[in-house]
């Protein structure tokens, strides 16, 4: 796929793949619902290039697994590194975001 194929708008999409570090994780609690839910906090490092000069990124974000997907993430080491996926909303006070994460490698 080229990326201007890539950067085409789609209806609705808002997608996040990342390889980060669980830093936390805390205790499997339960959401209305039933389901099981889990808040992590992931570190993200890379160098990449911007503006054809080298950028060091850091970046720590919150995340949170509901539902089958905080069964792999209870076995994962603290400090394990690995791809996540998902989705970003707005916390629950609306200050910052958080990261859904709905796929881990």
């Amino acid at each position: 796929m080229s990326l201007a194929a890539a950067l085409q708008p789609v209806a609705g999409m808002n997608r996040l793949v990342l390889q980060a570090q669980l830093l936390e994780r805390g205790a499997v609690r339960y959401t209305p619902a039933g389901l099981p839910a889990l808040d992590l906090s992931l570190k993200h490092e890379s160098q990449l290039t911007e503006a054809g000069h080298p950028r060091k990124v850091s970046v720590e974000i919150r995340a949170v697994a509901i539902g089958e997907i905080t069964q792999p993430l209870t076995k994962l080491a603290i400090g394990a590194e690995t791809g996540f996926a998902g989705f970003i909303s707005a916390q629950r006070n609306g200050r910052g975001v958080v990261f859904h994460v709905t796929e881990v490698a």
